[in-house]
């Protein structure tokens, strides 16, 4: 491990490290602009200059300079001083005057650094280039007049997006950054580059001209458009959610998120429930909380232990708990998270959980993908595949081919395929040290059994240089789905249980996508916030805040456990549900036993002590039992990535997305 001096400060920093990172690990801050610790080095900007001994006399860029032994690095000598406001000069020699009118503005490297390391003024009088503005798609906006050609963008776009649509094109001082033929980055994770440019060259579209980042209030939450549980900032003025950012998690997302995350939030306030309805000569009409409670106590008198409910997506811990509670009060244990019909066994949930870590994933020199679009189902876990490929592994699938953006064996579309895997993926699992199996819901349904059965060839004991493995997992597309499973929500034979069951009383929370033609007979409740399909067949509709407008817990696909607060309020009559479900059973008589957040929690955590705390929760494996076999052609059940939940079906933006990136519409832009 190198040991150098920076400014006086002697530090040891791992072999391979840069010159800035060294700086970094002194305290130091290095300015810089193409530089990001998660790309590789471009080392173009030229803003990172050091002065190094032993070394030529003249500054050096850090970021690009390995770190070594007896080095002497100055970062705040007179000759880096004036070097770095002559780089800053150069880089303002054609950068507009845009502040006042710049997205970018309160929040930009270039304002940040030019006023830090920057002279104050200019001695260029020539004229600034310009340079035509770029069409990247409906997430975002161009000004490529701003651009400092830093090529952030590009080498993301290329190295972890794995979509390579955006490049530089020409030389010198006409280097444009284009898309591919001008034409909509067809990647799931492009607003990425707009956190990443540090000018205003690449902004949010759907945010454009929307607020100032001093005028918004910022709140921690959890994203629930899919299991991954990316750690996200709500910025909020007013009652309006105006925009949804990434927070830094390792673990979890690291610092990306996909767009769905980011910008379905202009759907939180549209197609919103704001009031009760009640279904009344075949019709929904207005109602107040009492005339709806009073339907739903006289439907509750007569149904006695006759009373089911199905949990949503997009719902949290405390609903599911609530709802849970009130159920079995009246005697009924019939609850179910799976709307869509999956009925896998829970009896182990480490059977169902991802066992690797997302993070674990990029150890992995072995991976076999059976029934799973990774790309719309798990972004973010396919972000860790790509870097797991990078460092050798190589990647089998079992299931129909698409475009995961990255090289894969494809082995066929049958699941038949488990029950003897072809030699050449069967013989690379085998000399693997940590492979993995990663099941998707296009095998849940049918190939639980078989995956479960040949889980022991992704198994590794301890040694004495590494830890126990554990290589199985599954993959689910619900935020709502493993803390659905904690909490019991899982029949042993699905939604069809609940069906066979015929309750007369039902109710749904939040779900959205289950058949309701088989609860005909089933007086329905529907207790969520969009008028989604479940709104459209409930015969009582209570008007519930979504993920934004209370403060809840999510558990992600691995077990992890997490919180989220409330951002906004939700509008009009709109409660908590959970809220709701305490008044509702008063009006029933089945008074529920707690009547704050905090006395919920507290019996949440005595009924399911995993979730008491943040944190990831571990289980124990237990051998597996199954052993059914399984055939056919893999499923995918996402269809349409952007419309995926009721949130995101009522958002412009998200329904743009997939109609000009899924469907292929061609949408004009108008001239600026």
């Amino acid at each position: 491990m190198p040991k150098l001096k920076v400014d006086g400060i002697e530090v040891e920093v791992p072999a391979g490290a840069t010159v800035l990172q060294a700086c970094e690990a002194a305290g130091k801050e290095i300015p810089r602009f193409c530089y990001h610790e998660r790309l590789s080095i471009a080392g173009n900007c030229r803003m990172c200059l050091v002065e190094v001994k032993p070394g030529p006399p003249k500054p050096q860029a850090s970021c690009a300079l390995p770190a070594a032994d007896n080095q002497e690095v100055r970062t705040d000598s007179a000759m880096v001083k004036a070097a770095r406001e002559g780089v800053m000069e150069f880089l303002l020699i054609n950068h507009p005057l845009d502040c006042p009118i710049c997205d970018q503005g309160g929040e930009c490297d270039l304002q940040d650094q030019s006023v830090a390391y920057g002279r104050g003024h200019s001695r260029y009088t020539e004229n600034k280039r310009a340079v035509t503005e770029k069409y990247m798609g409906p997430i975002v906006k161009t000004v490529m007049t701003r651009c400092i050609q830093c090529t952030r963008c590009v080498r993301f776009a290329e190295e972890v997006a794995g979509v390579e649509e955006i490049g530089a094109i020409y030389r010198g001082e006409d280097m444009q950054i284009t898309s591919y033929l001008e034409k909509a980055v067809t990647s799931e994770l492009s607003g990425n580059v707009v956190d990443l440019c540090p000018v205003g060259a690449l902004t949010s579209k759907p945010y454009a001209f929307e607020a100032r980042p001093w005028e918004l209030k910022k709140t921690l939450s959890i994203d629930v458009s899919d299991a991954v549980g990316t750690n996200i900032r709500l910025d909020s003025r007013g009652r309006a959610v105006l925009r949804a950012l990434p927070r830094i998690n390792e673990d979890v997302n690291e610092e990306w998120a996909h767009d769905k995350t980011r910008h379905h939030v202009d759907g939180l306030s549209r197609r919103r429930l704001d009031k009760p309805y009640v279904r009344k000569d075949g019709k929904l009409v207005e109602a107040s909380w009492d005339e709806a409670f009073e339907a739903i106590a006289a439907v509750a008198k007569d149904a006695g232990s006759s009373v089911a409910a199905i949990a949503g997506d997009l719902v949290d811990c405390e609903t599911m708990f609530a709802a849970k509670a009130l159920v079995k009060s009246m005697g009924s244990d019939l609850l179910e998270g799976r709307q869509t019909g999956m009925a896998y066994d829970t009896s182990n949930l480490g059977a169902v959980a991802f066992n690797t870590t997302i993070a674990g994933i990029e150890d992995a020199d072995a991976i076999l993908l059976v029934g799973s679009n990774l790309r719309w189902e798990a972004p973010l876990v396919n972000t860790r595949v790509r870097k797991a490929i990078k460092k050798g592994a190589r990647v089998f699938a079992i299931g129909a081919e698409t475009d995961l953006t990255y090289k894969v064996e494809w082995l066929g579309n049958d699941l038949g395929l488990l029950g003897k895997l072809p030699d050449r993926a069967a013989e690379a699992i085998d000399a693997a040290k940590k492979p993995v199996l990663i099941v998707g819901p296009g095998a849940l349904k049918d190939g639980h059994g078989p995956t479960l059965a040949m889980a022991g060839g992704f198994m590794r004991d301890a040694t004495e240089t590494d830890a126990a493995w554990n290589g199985y997992n599954v993959v689910h597309l619900a935020a709502a789905r493993m803390g659905g499973l904690m909490l019991g929500y899982a029949q042993k034979g699905g939604i069809a249980d609940i069906v066979a069951a015929a309750p007369k009383l039902a109710f749904f929370l939040g779900a959205d996508e289950v058949d309701f033609s088989a609860f005909a007979t089933s007086f329905k409740v529907y207790i969520g916030h969009h008028g989604d399909t479940g709104a459209h067949h409930a015969d009582v509709i209570l008007p519930g805040a979504t993920y934004a407008e209370k403060p809840g817990t999510y558990v992600n696909l691995e077990g992890r456990v997490q919180r989220a607060d409330r951002a906004v309020y939700a509008p009009g009559d709109a409660r908590e549900d959970w809220t709701i479900l305490r008044a509702l059973s008063d009006k029933i008589g089945r008074t529920l036993p707690f009547d704050s957040l905090v006395e919920l929690r507290a019996a949440m955590a005595s009924d399911v002590p995993e979730l008491g705390q943040e944190g990831l929760v571990r289980y124990e494996w237990a051998p597996p039992s199954l052993a059914s076999a399984a055939s056919g052609e893999v499923g995918y059940p996402v269809k349409d990535f952007y419309l995926t939940n009721a949130i995101c079906r009522a958002s412009p933006t998200m329904q743009r997305c997939s109609a000009e990136l899924i469907h292929g519409e061609d949408f004009a832009e108008a001239a600026e």
